[in-house]
């Protein structure tokens, strides 16, 4: 069956197009890491303090004598440095304003967080399609891996200069690499790769040490599961874990150099010295902030209308009973045994660490954000949910297809926006709807370029649109199955409208946004 090469094109136009950025919110997380490129490019120096006078304040900054930092993992600036200098070579080598912030915004979004996304996904189907060899399930995987793109987190944050997704994209390339030195496809160097990419991903993120925790028990398991003399098992670890390590040093050894020069110490992180003192209790107790579970943290995380891990991708859901058959299928295979070690791990990591966190620290941003990295390792238990429920027939079909196409809706539209205040009570129906009422579309990068406001919004909805009815097609197949999956849909659409207060604070958050969106 030929792909449906259409889709992806719309695919990539959604992600090359889509451009939420508003200068006058003065976006922290982004500028932050931006102003320590600029710090390194135009003063050679870590600290921003001239960055700050020259260019304007920004936030989610560290303070250490007197010097400011960003308080962020320093691998996404360091990757931004060349790009900066070629825009500050174009703009006439040098000087206050040679890199303008528009430019500067969307060029490091393209290249360092929307083109690894596209990248991953080409990973992504090429392992779904091997776990679900079936060629009746060539549409699922294809389904499957555009709701990823467009209904969960990945989208929202390939679409900020943030490391949430990068992180993502690293940790699945190194499971990526472990998985394909496991088959025998790659030769032990492979785990050379991944040792990179796992260093990588702590570099960009210091939370996704949890995931790369979860990888080495995954590559312990895959050997010790083989079927060798015990000895030439230890070997191979022993290798391999040499080889890991040799490619995760250099990243590592940056990391504790970076810590040392800007805050004392090579274990210190920016975390210890925020700037901002509202922020400090959020990191403070246990390790980083990690204390004992909490409750309410981890439900509103995973079913909070506003942002919710589940409420916002509802195909997630079918990850929790895909569990159960992976489960059955590593009683016969030692591969699927490994996967469901490393599923299990991720699981278990990241809800504790989603429990334990401050749920207010998520921010300004769409969906529980630390979780990003765990999203793409739901794909195969939920793909194996899919594929179970269509085997049920018509009626299956169509609800996997609408849980899908409902998340491509809802995520979606809510990444096209991707600026959602904490006291909203529902992103899409309190913010994302009545700012489109009003005028406001969603800002595109066309806008740069002179196209009207109106026509360059209008194209990226009509996209999401088209999309979301795709999947619902590539997914139902029948008419049976589209009734029963545009039922869903419309059953996850009115619980967010139900969930919609339209209150003062709802009102006070829209004009708000109004009041700086980038005209």
């Amino acid at each position: 069956m030929t792909r449906p090469r259409a889709a992806w094109v719309a695919l990539v136009a959604l992600y090359v197009l889509a451009f939420p950025y508003h200068p006058g919110l003065r976006s922290p997380n982004e500028l932050a890491r931006l102003w320590q490129t600029r710090a390194w490019a135009e003063y050679g120096t870590l600290e921003l303090n001239r960055a700050l006078q020259d260019y304007g304040y920004v936030g989610d900054l560290s303070v250490k004598d007197g010097r400011y930092y960003s308080s962020k993992a320093p691998l996404l600036s360091a990757a931004a440095l060349p790009l900066y200098q070629v825009l500050r070579a174009v703009g006439g080598g040098g000087g206050r304003g040679a890199v303008q912030e528009l430019p500067l915004v969307l060029l490091a979004r393209w290249l360092l967080t929307v083109l690894p996304t596209l990248l991953l996904l080409l990973l992504l189907r090429r392992f779904l399609a091997q776990q679900l060899p079936a060629p009746r399930f060539e549409p699922l995987v294809d389904g499957l891996t555009l709701t990823y793109a467009l209904g969960t987190l990945a989208f929202s944050y390939s679409l900020l200069f943030m490391s949430h997704q990068p992180s993502a994209v690293l940790l699945f390339s190194a499971f990526y690499a472990l998985w394909q030195v496991g088959r025998g496809r790659w030769r032990e160097r492979g785990y050379l790769l991944a040792g990179a990419c796992a260093g990588a991903s702590v570099a960009a993120e210091y939370t996704s040490a949890l995931a790369v925790a979860a990888l080495v028990l995954y590559a312990t398991v895959e050997v010790a599961l083989r079927p060798e003399p015990l000895r030439a098992r230890l070997v191979r670890l022993g290798r391999g874990g040499a080889l890991a390590l040799a490619g995760a040093l250099p990243f590592v050894l940056g990391l504790m150099a970076y810590h040392q020069a800007a805050f004392g110490h090579p274990l210190e992180s920016g975390y210890k010295h925020l700037a901002d003192a509202a922020y400090q209790p959020w990191h403070l107790g246990g390790f980083l902030g990690i204390r004992l579970p909490d409750p309410r943290a981890f439900v509103l995380s995973l079913l909070s209308p506003l942002r919710g891990l589940f409420a916002l991708s509802p195909f997630l859901l079918l990850a929790l009973p895909g569990l159960g058959l992976l489960a059955r299928r590593a009683r016969a295979s030692t591969e699927a045994r490994a996967l469901l070690w490393l599923s299990s791990a991720l699981g278990l990591g990241y809800a504790y660490f989603t429990a334990s966190f401050s749920y207010e620290s998520w921010g300004w941003t769409t969906g529980p954000r630390h979780l990003t990295g765990l999203v793409p390792f739901l794909l195969l238990p939920a793909g194996l949910s899919l594929a179970w429920l269509q085997e049920r027939g018509r009626a299956g079909a169509g609800v996997g297809a609408g849980l899908c196409a409902a998340s491509v809706l809802v995520t979606g539209a809510l990444s096209l926006l991707n600026y959602i205040p904490d006291d909203v009570s529902n992103g899409l129906f309190a913010l994302a709807l009545p700012l489109l009422r009003d005028g406001y579309w969603p800002p595109s990068a066309l806008e740069l370029v002179g196209v009207p406001p109106a026509l360059a919004g209008a194209l990226l909805l009509a996209l999401l649109g088209g999309l979301a009815a795709w999947v619902l097609w590539c997914l139902g197949r029948s008419a049976g199955a589209l009734a029963t999956g545009l039922g869903v849909v419309v059953l996850v659409l009115g619980l967010h409208a139900a969930s919609a207060r339209h209150d003062a604070a709802d009102r006070g958050a829209l004009r708000f946004l109004e009041s700086v969106w980038r005209r």
